[in-house]
Order: structure tokens, then sequence, then C-alpha cells
């Protein structure tokens, strides 16, 4: 490491550090924001989003080198700002104090209470893939349960985090919310931070190197990672149906999606229908694999891994059906991949031992749940299932057969969209929850309190122990049968 980068690094930490004081000064003189503050911070996270509308779009379409403008809408800008809203109109709810249970028999007139207090400062470490949605979400979460936040967002980010840097002082001081933009560096540091929750979106690698870094804090830590979802096609569901909706999902945002389907399970006598659909569903769609709306690959490494991937995978021996017709090839400008299903494909290949992030499919023909149910749970836990049936019984054999993060039946990826239920992976797909009612408690300590009544029998319980003592244990065991 040359004494240009320590210096570089030394300087990184010493603002990142200040900025966490700052947030920390912040708490201490005001650590349980009353409800109207709380409803003034989501109003105004609502406000920055609306008024920057247009320089969001704009600023993630250039760091993707074309990113499609009705994507940004459909799946960063109204799912964040419906979030908001539905937290608006919950939150009071939320932040009620709840009675619990008390023993009466060994604390008689005493009280529990459960109170949602706010940690203090949260840490959110940010993926490029939908930027905007994956800050500014979890930021409705810690704003509704009183907290602070540190924002940093990915190298790939870098003009949207530029502008986001730029703007939040017109909708928050920099103790309540401060964006940071990396150049490369700056990750390993920013997880390093003594924060009282860090919440992280990304691959496995990575949020395992996140976890490391908190675990020398003992920061808790929210981890939404990836994984390799599987979707299976039942032989009851039609599958121009099935084609079309998990075309659409694996085309948008070209597959970089973690919650993508990964692979797909099919009756083999359903492929050759199944690719037939596909196809021209892929040519109805985009008729030109050259316009905005189909979106880009991130960069040239991911678009050079990609190839990498397709290209592995026909060597060893995969079918493969190319969706673009030839229209894209390796030397596009714009890293626009062209998106293939891949038939015969086994776990030698490089696309069945990873998270693909991308628009491959891979197709694999099975003839009994049985088969499905053991190829999963042989397998890391994913972050999704999505089966495709109309028989509920089927339905509640994968679901319960086998272990996800979530699940939507008859679609894929819908359910991370639903604001009343939570949002979380499981083993390696992630840990923790967020979105609605579970990410306010997410962000908050639930502090319990007890109250003692006018009654203490405990001073019936103090030494010199004997008869009186023995007599009233005896009872009180007797009381629990």
């Amino acid at each position: 490491m040359t004494t240009q980068t320590l210096t570089r690094q030394t300087a990184d930490t010493a603002l990142l550090q200040n900025q966490l004081d700052q947030q920390r000064r912040a708490y201490n003189a005001d650590p349980v924001p009353d409800y109207p503050q709380r409803i003034k911070d989501l109003k105004a996270l609502a406000r920055m989003l609306r008024e920057q509308q247009e320089p969001i779009i704009e600023a993630i379409c250039a760091d993707y080198g074309n990113r499609s403008r009705e994507e940004t809408l459909l799946f960063e800008i109204y799912p964040t700002l419906a979030g908001i809203k539905e937290a608006i109109g919950s939150l009071k709810k939320w932040m009620k104090p709840r009675r619990r249970h008390t023993d009466f028999k060994a604390y008689p007139l005493s009280k529990n209470t459960v109170i949602p207090q706010p940690l203090g400062v949260v840490g959110v470490i940010v993926p490029w893939n939908f930027p905007a949605n994956l800050s500014f979400s979890p930021l409705t979460n810690i704003f509704a349960a009183g907290n602070r936040a540190m924002v940093k967002m990915s190298t790939n980010s870098g003009r949207l985090a530029e502008l986001l840097k730029a703007v939040s002082s017109q909708y928050f001081p920099q103790d309540k919310l401060a964006f940071i933009a990396d150049s490369g560096d700056i990750g390993p540091l920013f997880s390093s931070l003594k924060f009282d929750h860090l919440i992280f979106t990304g691959s496995s690698a990575t949020g395992r190197a996140v976890m490391r870094s908190a675990a020398e804090n003992l920061t808790p830590v929210t981890l939404e990672l990836g994984g390799k979802s599987p979707a299976i096609i039942a032989p009851d569901y039609p599958i121009e149906k099935a084609a079309e909706r998990l075309i659409y999902w694996k085309l948008m945002n070209a597959g970089q999606i973690c919650l993508t389907v990964d692979y797909l399970f099919l009756p083999e006598n359903k492929l050759e229908s199944f690719i037939e659909h596909a196809q021209r569903l892929a040519s109805k769609r985009f008729p030109d694999w050259q316009s905005p709306d189909y979106t880009s690959i991130i960069d040239a490494p991911s678009h050079q891994r990609l190839w990498k991937t397709l290209d592995d995978a026909s060597d060893k021996g995969a079918k493969v059906f190319d969706l673009s017709a030839g229209q894209l090839d390796r030397d596009s400008n714009l890293r626009k991949f062209p998106p293939h299903l891949l038939v015969d494909v086994h776990s030698d290949m490089l696309i069945m031992q990873r998270e693909i992030f991308g628009p491959l499919l891979p197709i694999i023909t099975y003839s009994h749940p049985e088969e499905v149910i053991s190829y999963i749970n042989e397998r890391p836990r994913p972050l999704a299932i999505y089966p495709y049936t109309q028989d509920k019984n089927l339905q509640d054999l994968y679901i319960e057969k086998t272990m996800s993060g979530g699940v939507s039946v008859n679609n894929c990826v819908l359910h991370v969209g639903q604001h009343d239920i939570p949002f979380g992976g499981v083993g390696e797909s992630g840990m923790g929850h967020y979105h609605g009612y579970e990410g306010f408690l997410t962000f908050s300590k639930l502090r319990p309190v007890y109250r003692q009544g006018p009654v203490n029998l405990l001073k019936f319980l103090q030494p010199p122990y004997g008869k009186r003592s023995d007599a009233l244990l005896r009872l009180m065991l007797k009381m629990t049968r």
C-alpha cells in the first residue's frame, strides 16, 4: 500500500468518523423524536424523491450507460413513495407502547410494557442495481423508528451519489442524513464504524466482509444478499402465461436483480413450447434491442463475466437459445447483453454455481415435485422461490418443504413490493428483515419496562429462609401446574 493511499484512507476515516460523531451528538441531544418530527422526516424524504425525480432518473441512466426510464419509475420511484405513504399512515400505531402480560401470582398489580425506541445512528450500504429504492426504502424505516442515517452509495452509482450529496441538505441537516460517495476504498472503512445498526444489500461475499467488520464493534447487521432463486412451472400451469411472466422478470433491468429467477424447473414435455413462447415474447417486447427500453449491463467487468459464463456453459454442452436473434453481440458499445435460454445445464457449469445477475436463464427439466424439492434443499437457501401452479396443495408443498427468504406464487419478485409483509433472506441469502412494521422493529430497540406494583411478594422471600418462605414457594410452584 502506497503512502498516498494510506494518507487518503486516513483522511477518509477522519471524515467518516467526524460525520458519525456529529450524528451521535445530535442523537444524544434528542434521542426519541416525537411523532410529529418523524412524520416531518418521512414527508421530507418523499418530497426529496418527488422534487429530484428527473435528476435521479438521469443520474441512474448515466451510471448504467442506459437504464430504462420506465423501469426506474416503476421499480424505484413508485414503490419507495408508496412505502413512505404506508409508513406515514401506520406510524402512530407502530410507535404505541405495547402492554404485556404480567405473572399475577408472583408480581401482583405490577405492569409490563414494551416501548419501541430509536437505536441511534444507522449505516446503510447501497448496491448499484436499484440505488434509489435501496437507499430510500431503508431510510423510510430508519426515520419512522426515529433514527439518523449515513448512506454509502456504490462505486457504480457515482453520478447518483454526487447528486444526492448535493441536494440532501435542502431536505435534511447533515446530523440527520448524510450521503457518501465511494471512490473504491470507502466500503471497508464505512462498515468498520461503530454504528448502532448496519444494513447492507449486495453479494454474499461482500456481506461476509461487512459482517466481519461489524463484529469488531458488536454492531448488529441486516444483510440482504442474493443467491440462486428458482422458479418451478407445474404441469397444470398454462405455459404461455408462465413464459410471459418469467421472461418479463428475467429481462427487466437486464436480469440485474437479486430476486429475479436464477434458474427454471420445467416439465420436459413443456420445454419446446416454453422456448417458442419465450422467443416470441422477447422479440415482441424488444423489436429493437438497442432501444432505451433494454437496460445495459452496469460495467465492462460484469459484461465480460456474463460472456464468460455463457461460453463456459456452451463449451460444456449446454444448448443455448439467443432471444435477441443475433441483434446483440460482444462489441455492444452500451454493454447490452443478449438474453439466452440454456438447456442441458449441469452443476459443473459456472452458470449453476453462482448467482447469474444477468439475462441468462438455465432450464432444468423434471418429472416429480420431489426432484425439485431435493435439488433446492441440497443447495444454499435462496432469497426466493417461485412456484407456478393452480394447485393449492402443490403450492403449500413447495412452501413447506423448502426454505427461502420469501415466496411469490404464480409470479416472480412481487412479494418484495408488498409494504405490509417483511422482506429478507435466510442463511446465505441474508439475515434480518425490513419493510413495513418489521422494518420499524429492525431499527428500534424494543425496550422492556417493568413497573413495580404496590405489593412486593419478594419481601416474603428474603433470608433468613424458614417455614414461611418454604410454604410460599410450595404454593407458587403448585400454581404452575
